[in-house]
């Protein structure tokens, strides 16, 4: 069949124009960074951004606590790193007497002391470029064993008694030795509680009770408790004392 001149005219300017909207849609598309089906487009530029901001960071978060005189060692890490090789350096701060900071970052040694330590470490890494960060830490040197009140020191009739409670944080059986003792105003002292025993390792709260009967008079009460680890050359020590003389009034 012929197609009149006019209507053939009509077709084909239908069909340019098709053709310079699908043209058109596929330039904005483009733009618009999707591609068949709406899907985005790949964006390596943004992938690259995300990658550059994962940073390097330093681990743990937290130290474990130790005590005077116990094994310590920990392993600093450093992750995001993409060289495997890290200089790690003590930026400010102190370190527990007898703990050092390897540049391997490796914390080890035995502390000397009870207390808090604060202190930031740094560490860098060997990229090109060179990767560096900083993190401060809290290292905890609690005492290896504690003593509290448990029934505080007091009057009873003629008699001075009480309890005490001790706590054994270390990793180590203890050689314990608990002495109490009541010192008169004219400095005389009378054993009023003694154990001599091993306090195992993980002890807390442990009872012991303390109690004599005694002259008529004014008497401070001191708490004296040493432990012993031979084969670390350890000895803890801990002590307590009333804050204020006992009256004895009821002679014995």
């Amino acid at each position: 069949m012929r197609i009149p001149s006019k209507q053939w005219a009509r077709v084909m300017a239908w069909a340019a124009t098709g053709a310079l909207v699908a043209g058109l849609s596929g330039a904005a598309a483009a733009q618009n960074g999707t591609g068949k089906a709406g899907q985005p487009a790949a964006n390596s530029a943004a992938t690259q951004s995300t990658d550059q901001n994962d940073g390097l960071v330093i681990e743990p978060a937290e130290l474990p606590v130790t005590y005077p005189h116990g094994v310590y060692q920990v392993q600093l890490r450093g992750r995001g790193n993409s060289v495997p090789v890290l200089q790690w350096k003590l930026e400010s701060g102190a370190l527990p007497p007898g703990i050092k900071l390897d540049e391997s970052g490796l914390l080890h040694g035995s502390a000397e002391r009870a207390g808090e330590f604060q202190f930031v470490v740094s560490v860098k890494d060997g990229g090109q470029p060179r990767q560096a960060v900083q993190r401060g830490f809290v290292l905890k040197v609690v005492d290896g064993i504690t003593v509290a009140w448990k029934n505080p020191a007091h009057v009873t009739g003629n008699r001075i008694e009480g309890s005490v409670e001790v706590s054994n944080a270390t990793a180590d059986d203890i050689d314990l030795t608990f002495d109490v003792k009541a010192v008169a105003q004219n400095g005389r002292a009378t054993e009023i509680g003694y154990q001599h025993f091993p306090l195992k390792r993980g002890t807390m709260a442990m009872a012991l009770p303390f109690g004599e009967t005694l002259p008529y008079g004014s008497y401070l009460v001191n708490v004296n408790v040493v432990g012993e680890v031979a084969k670390r050359n350890a000895i803890y020590r801990q002590q307590m004392q009333t804050p204020r003389p006992l009256q004895v009034l009821v002679g014995p």
